[in-house]
């Protein structure tokens, strides 16, 4: 199955540490150059999807100004998960390069005038 662009960049969001939910919304914004950006309630059903399906889990909570903060942690699936996606996406853009490489002789990534 393939994995939809936001869930790849959350899951990428939490590769290197913790987050809450702010900032899981701030560094997908980031990591995607700005062409995805979540709104709050697509960004906690895709949290609370993402921890259901066991890909990541709940690493604490904290109250901060009386409301309950999460941080999020990649799990042990949602690392392998990720790594099959980037797997995935490798492999289908090198057929593609490929195709584009026999059908017009250029290397794609390369801007011909």
């Amino acid at each position: 199955m393939t994995m939809q662009e936001p869930t790849f960049f959350i899951l990428t969001a939490l590769v290197r540490s913790p987050l809450h939910g702010y900032g899981v919304m701030q560094a997908v914004e980031e990591l995607s150059g700005g062409r995805v950006t979540l709104k709050a309630g697509t960004l906690y059903a895709a949290l609370d999807r993402l921890t259901s399906a066991g890909l990541i889990a709940v690493e604490r909570e904290e109250a901060v100004a009386g409301r309950l903060r999460r941080y999020y942690v990649l799990s042990d699936d949602g690392r392998a998960a990720l790594e099959a996606a980037v797997e995935r996406m490798r492999s289908d853009a090198t057929v593609a390069a490929a195709r584009l490489r026999e059908a017009f002789g250029f290397v794609v990534g390369v801007r011909h005038a």
